[in-house]
């Protein structure tokens, strides 16, 4: 019985034994876990480390060298500097003549920068008066559609395009019953207007014109075109000659794409340029006569 009770007291003490290893073991694999991960952890810091010091340099490089530029402007600004100073130094005793040169050349700016202002007042003079024409030109045209009448003002010179569709039949240049309707509302409107000047000109697609013996090309059909159209508002509105001029351009300054038909209705057009009034436009570039 006693070496039964000594044999059980033995296996109980190595088990116990045992258990206690397997639990320090497993402790021990948790701490190595442990440290691994902090291991590749501060390895990761340290490659980041690394990146983030070779950025530092380069920047430094970087400012390095802005820096050197910096004092190489400011060097070369105090140099300039030294030079003013230099100059200024030279011209602080000028003589009785120079002085009045510098006061006439002080007087000429003036003079140029008041001439400006009053050229910028006539264009903006002519810019209003232009306005108030393209107005009345759309309220004396009325419901006309857009796409067949359009008015603008580009660079200080009012355009009036008429589609020919309006004012001829195809091929022709003979002036359609609707056209002098169109025509007659225009001229109201210019015929008010007696220092205006203006072109009319002919304009064609790219098709080619099949001469008939009296038009050879579409030169020429766009340049009847114009003169039925200056005949006309001169011979039945009254609108004066010498104001009026004829051109054809026929199919070489067209607005639109000839590839297409919707290019080539737009390209037949007549057009009325009215004109600036350059004489008195020039009559401000001429020097001005002094009083008494």
């Amino acid at each position: 019985m006693r070496n039964y009770l000594l044999a059980a007291a033995a296996i109980t003490s190595l088990g116990f034994s045992s258990c206690v290893s397997s639990k320090k073991f497993k402790k021990s694999q948790a701490d190595y876990a442990a440290l691994q991960t902090q291991y590749q952890t501060l390895q990761g810091n340290l490659a980041d480390c690394n990146t983030r010091t070779a950025s530092l340099e380069k920047e430094k490089e970087q400012l390095n060298t802005k820096i050197g530029d910096l004092n190489k402007e400011l060097e070369y600004v105090k140099q300039n500097y030294t030079q003013a100073l230099s100059q200024l130094e030279n011209l602080s005793v000028i003589t009785k003549q120079q002085a009045e040169s510098i006061k006439q050349s002080l007087q000429n700016i003036g003079a140029k920068d008041a001439y400006i202002q009053t050229l910028q007042q006539q264009m903006a003079y002519k810019d209003s008066l232009n306005m108030v024409l393209v107005m009345n030109l759309k309220g004396a045209i009325g419901n006309m559609d857009d796409q067949d009448i359009n008015i603008k003002v580009d660079k200080g010179v009012v355009y009036i395009d008429i589609s020919d569709k309006l004012l001829f039949k195809s091929g022709k240049y003979e002036i359609t019953a609707q056209a002098k309707e169109v025509l007659g509302k225009v001229a109201l409107v210019l015929k008010n207007q007696p220092d205006i000047e203006f072109m009319v000109e002919g304009h064609t697609d790219n098709v080619q014109y099949k001469g008939n013996g009296v038009l050879i090309d579409n030169w020429d059909l766009s340049v009847k075109r114009a003169t039925s159209v200056v005949r006309l508002l001169q011979k039945e509105y009254g609108l004066d000659p010498m104001k009026m001029a004829a051109a054809g351009r026929g199919e070489y300054h067209p607005v639109a794409d000839n590839a297409t038909t919707e290019g080539k209705s737009l390209n037949r057009r007549t057009r009325i340029v009215i004109l600036p009034k350059l004489d008195q436009f020039f009559q401000l570039l001429e020097p001005q006569k002094k009083e008494g």
